[in-house]
């Protein structure tokens, strides 16, 4: 007969198998002092609960457990840090005792859970907590699901989680720092750009304050031009540093972000973040957010007013820079003695803005080739009104003039090699422009340079402004020539973009015809060929030959009339330059201008132009061409001379004016005279034929032959 086996005896005081785990919080499980909880002494515990434990404590995500009714929290290892200082006080005891900040959010949910045992989920759920013995919003993927009893009751709620907060922030911020990027261009001025970026720090951080202090460079003092605030008195002003912090000005100075922490009688500040602003170890400004309460400063929220600080400074500083340059550019006139000291200043600031070394080149460039040509015209008018002798008038004419004709061409190549010519595309026929072009580039090449055309005349016509390409093929013919000082041969030659040989360098949309000039002269180097494109780069080696703009000109109206342009070159092999141009439906040859025509009859222009200047040297042309002209200062005194019964045969409008454009105008004016010809001149703006609603365009500056022209065709039209 077999011995009934006796059973060891238990130790109530040991602790139970799961509990022997060796990390932190299973040994503040085993040591704690249960009689201090609602859950009483692990041995008690339900076995569901027990079980769970089992689960719970080892595994390696953040799980916390809220039991029975008051919620009892127990957790593992890896949860501890997502609470901060509330561990480990809230091991083991009531949620609410130690959630208490956030209990009327955390509270329905698990109450939810608890009453119908339905998950609760969420993707970066906030939650304000104070883990860091201040509050901060923080964020969280959960999962909160029920933990039943044996008997099928809801025994607690198992709760895992993910801090999210790190991602959350950095996308945040990410998102800010590019709407800022994207909106503060279109402000314009510095004013709109520091009064928008500041409204939306303060709005996105909830601060009583967010400003500007531009340092005032004495050591002492700060200037605040603006302010977003709510319910703090206002800094707008000078400032004295001291009066924020004893040491601010020097923390600032060292690149330090100064956070600083009022006390409890500072009335209306409890909080403050300064952000410097160096460029070249010089302090600038700082960037100044201040805080009704307490705040707790995470490091992803001292990043973002850091990168506002610095864009939006950049900003300010670049529309600073730009308004500068603008003012310096509507008074040329009366700043022309002072120009090259002011254009210095102006292209520092505005290098320092952009870091962009082309904006200075280009600058530069243009204000040397306008002093040139402005320097025979000053000096051409004034020797005209000291010494009107008619024996040298004609000769002092005639040098100002041509020092004029040069300034507009520089011009025109500008707005060609920006892209913002307002061009006037033509189907032209290439056989039919060269061969009227043959007799100017012989003349031009000399004697010792043989031209060679190779040019179908089946070839289809190409859609560009004639004019316009013909100073891009001679910009080019001019070019070749000067690389082939001792004489050699110099090909122009045109086929379909279709010809392998003839590839452009990107793709182009639709079919193109590509024109050729190659010539056997000397040839460029790599590091010449690499910046010949450059403006004011001039490959022509020299004092006073060539200005540089050439090459971009001819690159400019490629690419604004929807080709595309390279350049190859070997040196002591020649080079081949060649352009793409759209196809066109139908070749039209160029015709040659005609003569000056007149009006035929007495006709009344309306001439509209805000700039005195420039309307009364109109105004004069007009008289000479024998056109009656009722003059307006501007749109709307035009309008007002319209309504009182004025009834013009043509209007001659500016483009842009300072009331309304020109084309805005246009069509106000067309609501009341349907069918008066209209006549838009301008001197810059890129208008697409969409923009124009069908309006005839003049480029200024225009000779009296080319405005007798538009005029007379306008007055044709009409009959």
């Amino acid at each position: 007969m077999k011995t009934r086996r006796q059973s060891k005896p238990v130790s109530l005081n040991a602790p139970p198998a799961w509990l022997l785990g060796g990390d932190t919080v299973s040994g503040l499980l085993r040591a704690m002092d249960w009689h201090a909880s609602p859950l009483g002494p692990p041995h008690g515990w339900s076995p569901g609960l027990q079980a769970i434990m089992t689960t719970l404590l080892p595994a390696q995500a953040q799980i916390v457990l809220f039991w029975g009714a008051q919620y009892v929290a127990l957790y593992n290892e890896a949860y501890g840090p997502s609470i901060g200082n509330k561990h480990p006080r809230a091991l083991g005891q009531p949620a609410e005792e130690n959630w208490r900040e956030l209990w009327d959010d955390l509270e329905p949910l698990l109450r939810g859970v608890r009453e119908t045992g339905v998950t609760f989920a969420a993707k970066d759920r906030p939650f304000y907590i104070e883990r860091q013995g201040l509050g901060e919003t923080a964020y969280f993927d959960v999962s909160y699901s029920a933990v039943r009893e044996a008997d099928g009751s809801v025994g607690g709620v198992l709760c895992i989680v993910n801090d999210t907060s790190e991602r959350v922030r950095f996308q945040r911020r990410q998102a800010f720092l590019l709407e800022l990027r994207q909106a503060l261009p279109g402000l314009g001025d510095a004013e709109r750009i520091e009064a928008h970026a500041i409204r939306r720090l303060g709005e996105e951080l909830g601060a009583a304050r967010v400003c500007f202090g531009e340092d005032l460079g004495d050591g002492c003092h700060y200037r605040v031009g603006q302010e977003w605030a709510d319910g703090v008195p206002s800094l707008v002003g000078d400032n004295p540093y001291a009066n924020l912090d004893p040491a601010l000005r020097d923390g600032l100075l060292s690149g330090q972000v100064v956070r600083h922490d009022y006390q409890a009688n500072e009335p209306a500040l409890c909080a403050s973040l300064h952000v410097p602003v160096l460029r070249a170890e010089h302090l600038e400004a700082m960037l100044a957010v201040h805080f009704h309460a307490p705040h707790l400063f995470v490091a992803d929220e001292c990043l973002l007013v850091e990168e506002t600080a610095k864009q939006v400074w950049a900003a300010v500083t670049h529309a600073r820079a730009e308004r500068a340059l603008h003012a310096l550019n509507e008074n040329l006139e009366e700043r022309v003695a002072r120009m090259l000291a002011q254009r210095e200043s102006a292209l520092v600031q505005l290098h320092e803005a952009r870091k962009m070394d082309m904006i200075g080149q280009l600058t530069g460039g243009i204000a040397h080739d306008l002093n040139n040509m402005l320097t025979p015209i000053i000096a051409s008018l004034e020797l005209l009104r000291r010494h009107p002798q008619p024996e040298r008038a004609e000769r002092l004419i005639e040098g100002g003039l041509q020092a004029a004709e040069r300034a507009r061409s520089l011009v025109g190549r500008l707005l060609s090699f920006a892209r913002r010519q307002t061009l006037k595309p033509l189907v032209v026929s290439l056989a039919a422009l060269i061969e009227d072009m043959h007799e100017l580039m012989t003349r031009s090449l000399g004697p010792t340079i043989v031209l060679r055309v190779r040019i179908d005349t089946a070839l289809p016509g190409v859609l560009v402004d004639p004019h316009q390409l013909e100073l891009a093929v001679l910009n080019l013919v001019v070019n070749a020539r000067d690389a082939m000082a001792e004489g050699g041969q110099l090909t122009i030659c045109a086929g379909l973009g279709e010809d392998d040989a003839h590839q452009a360098p990107n793709p182009l949309t639709g079919r193109q015809v590509w024109l050729q000039v190659e010539d056997n002269g000397c040839g460029m180097s790599e590091e010449v060929l690499g910046r010949c494109l450059e403006p004011f780069y001039s490959t022509k080696k020299g004092v006073g030959r060539g200005t540089g703009l050439g090459l971009p000109m001819v690159q400019g109206l490629a690419l604004q009339s929807g080709g595309g342009f390279a350049i190859h070159s070997r040196a002591g092999r020649g080079t081949e330059a060649t352009l793409w141009l759209p196809v066109g439906e139908a070749p039209e040859k160029v015709g040659v201008p005609a003569d000056e025509p007149g009006p035929g009859r007495l006709r009344r222009v309306l001439l509209v132009d805000d700039e005195a200047l420039v309307r009364h040297a109109t105004l004069m042309q007009l008289q000479a061409l024998g056109y009656e002209v009722s003059e307006a200062e501007g749109p709307l005194q035009a309008l007002a001379l319209l309504d009182q019964g004025l009834r013009p045969d043509l209007l001659l409008t500016d483009h842009v004016m300072t009331e309304m454009t020109g084309v805005r105008f246009a069509q106000k004016v067309r609501e009341r005279l349907a069918d008066l010809p209209v006549l838009i001149i301008t001197g810059y703006a890129n208008l697409a034929p969409s923009e124009l609603h069908g309006f005839e365009v003049l480029r200024k500056p225009f000779h009296q032959a080319e405005l007798a022209q538009s005029l007379a065709r306008l007055l044709r039209g009409r009959g």
